[in-house]
């Protein structure tokens, strides 16, 4: 499996996933709390993570932008918050 990093959010049911690995097998969700579910790809790495109530999540602290930080280059990009 390639290492990736894709972030949907999905405004009708105002979820957020972040997938981390090319879709494969099955996986494994586990539910960490009422508002975070992370799956587990079969050979235990993290396939995604899974946030409901997303807006209230990912737009707590940043006026609603999805700020993108490469901390090795040290440059980051504000992106628009996205529209339901």
């Amino acid at each position: 499996m390639a290492i990736l990093m894709k972030l949907t959010y999905d405004p009708r049911y105002n979820i957020a996933y972040i997938r981390l690995l090319e879709k494969g097998a099955e996986v494994e969700t586990l539910e960490i709390s009422d508002e975070l579910n992370i799956d587990i790809a079969p050979d235990g790495r993290v396939y995604g993570i899974e946030l409901l109530n997303a807006n209230e999540q990912l737009r707590a602290q940043d006026d609603g932008q999805l700020v993108v930080r490469n901390e090795a280059a040290g440059e980051e990009r504000a992106l628009p918050p996205a529209q339901p």
